[in-house]
């Protein structure tokens, strides 16, 4: 068992983690059930329940593999983050957490606009579970994953080039990306890629912006983008 197993203050920032993660679904669980108009989806129920394991599984992992990354996600430091990226951030959690969700009860619950198979569902949870995989994987190798653009010197900021970084820049939107899009497709709503659209947009924005700025700002950035050439997406950007 790894010591830091029995650290209080770890495994107070584990139990906070979790229910920061719950409550930010639970947002988008009123959201999505109040403009649906009913509870009696149990595909929405499904999708519901799976990723409140996934949020404490993935808890887990970071407590066991790189705890204190989980104690700093939670000691936000604004003053030293990027004003951009804390409008970008804001804005993106907004679109995912509320717009989307509330697009997709819309269309899925109340008015019936459009519709997905069951086909459409296990290419949503391939795009969940490689998103799952892709985030946890960047955190664990990670030290510097906050949740805003920031130059880390407080904590000797150096660049990450193991795990996924070996392949694309910005692993954590792409998981994002991959996250949103699944949602349409799980739930069975096409109208919801609308502002999954515009979550993606927005990701694009901060991952340009976050690349410029990290190749300014942070030694080794810009050799590191020379062999790593993709930013977020593999093979094209």
């Amino acid at each position: 068992m790894r010591e830091h197993a029995y650290d209080k203050g770890y495994r107070n920032a584990l139990f906070k983690q979790i229910i920061v993660s719950s409550l930010m679904f639970l947002v988008f669980m009123i959201s999505f059930f109040t403009s649906a108009g009913h509870l009696n989806l149990p595909q929405a129920w499904v999708f519901f329940g799976s990723t409140f394991v996934y949020f404490t599984v993935s808890a887990l992992v970071l407590y066991w593999l790189n705890p204190e990354l989980l104690l700093w996600r939670l000691k936000r430091r604004r003053e030293s983050s990027k004003y951009w990226d804390e409008i970008l951030m804001r804005a993106s959690n907004l679109t995912a957490i509320i717009v989307v969700p509330a697009i997709t009860g819309l269309d899925v619950g109340r008015f019936h606009w459009s519709g997905l198979t069951i086909e459409f569902a296990a290419v949503g949870y391939a795009l969940y579970f490689v998103s799952s995989v892709l985030i946890n994987w960047a955190m664990v190798v990670n030290p510097h994953f906050e949740p805003t653009v920031r130059i880390q010197e407080d904590r000797a900021h150096r660049v990450i080039m193991a795990g996924p970084y070996r392949f694309v820049r910005h692993p954590g939107y792409l998981s994002g990306i991959l996250w949103t899009l699944s949602i349409p497709l799980i739930l069975g709503s096409v109208l919801a890629f609308f502002p999954v659209g515009v979550y993606i947009l927005l990701m694009v924005i901060r991952t340009s912006l976050e690349d410029s700025t990290l190749c300014r700002e942070l030694k080794g950035f810009v050799e590191y983008s020379e062999r790593v050439r993709y930013r977020l997406f593999p093979g094209f950007w």
